[in-house]
């Protein structure tokens, strides 16, 4: 018995729900949720190490930062809706405050 389905057409129906999964659970928030949008940034330092011929090791001597705290590109929601734009994460937010 063989399988017949095509991988690339599973594949792109699979997207496609998540996605009309995703999007509906941006418009129709879970009113009994607390909603808080929270994203991560990471911001970059060049560290210096002296080393150390006593002990053998290298130390931490110095830091420079070397890019700025950026805001993230995609936001959370603490209710469970990731992976959301700013917008995207703004229309969540509002409807939730419209369901309460």
């Amino acid at each position: 018995m063989t399988d017949e389905r095509d991988p690339e057409a599973t594949l792109q129906q699979w997207k496609e729900e998540m996605q009309g999964e995703h999007e509906d659970a941006i418009r129709n928030p879970d009113p009994e949720e607390d909603h808080r949008i929270e994203g991560v940034s990471q911001v970059n330092y060049r560290m210096y190490y002296d080393y150390d011929a006593e002990s053998g090791e290298l130390v931490r001597a110095r830091e420079e930062q070397v890019d700025d705290l950026t805001d993230p590109e995609l936001r959370s929601c603490s209710c469970g809706v990731r992976g959301m734009t700013p917008e995207e994460a703004r229309q969540h937010v509002a409807a939730a405050r419209e369901r309460t």
